[in-house]
């Protein structure tokens, strides 16, 4: 069981980071921008899916290397990505939701194509068994447990972002293409997140 600060700390970073301007906050804001906010929310679910995907494996593997000498291998690669993702936030410059008129796909292929986007892609499983490990708490029971109830908020806070991202749609869109300086801002804290967690990461006691 999380205790309430964990399960609060955690939730917090998990909405900044859900809001940090990437792939899956581009699909969700050009989809739902052509075809409207059911179309973003379809494609949200898609996106979803895969996230669990990713979260039941790290769980399932995580439980096994929390007993082995790996941890301690587990922890530094886990570190060393996070560094990475850092270094890619405040390096990164700005992106362009180029927004072109098609035909309406259909809501089941949306879905799939937000699964298929986040399911093979294997740096999702790299953030996820980078971040979720480091807010476990041995002493509060089982690590898979804890690692799902983790998945499930980081879940939930993409849900309450990618949900108000298809909700704003096509206004959303104009913004991000015309605000230079909020996307930098947004990639300067994401910098920073992941910067914190890749130092908390490191000097944690196993």
């Amino acid at each position: 069981m999380l205790s309430f600060e964990t399960t609060c700390a955690f939730f917090v970073a998990s909405l900044l980071m859900a809001m940090t301007p990437g792939p899956d906050v581009i699909i969700v804001l050009t989809q739902s921008s052509l075809y409207g906010m059911r179309a973003g929310v379809l494609t949200t679910l898609g996106l979803m899916t895969g996230l669990l995907g990713h979260t039941l494996a790290v769980a399932l593997g995580v439980a096994v290397l929390f007993q082995t000498s790996e941890a301690t291998a587990l922890k530094f690669l886990g570190a060393a990505y996070l560094l990475y993702l850092a270094w890619q936030s405040f390096r990164s410059g700005v992106f362009r939701a180029f927004l072109t008129q098609s035909l309406f796909p259909g809501y089941g292929t949306l879905y799939r194509r937000g699964f298929l986007s986040n399911i093979t892609n294997p740096k999702v499983t790299l953030f996820c068994l980078a971040v979720l490990p480091q807010f476990v708490e041995p002493e509060r029971g089982p690590p898979t447990l804890q690692i799902l109830s983790l998945g499930g908020l980081y879940e939930l806070a993409c849900l309450i972002v990618f949900t108000a991202i298809a909700a704003l749609g096509g206004r959303m869109a104009t913004w991000f293409n015309r605000s230079d300086r909020a996307q930098m801002l947004m990639n300067r804290i994401a910098g920073c997140i992941f910067l914190g967690l890749a130092l908390m990461l490191a000097f944690a006691s196993r």
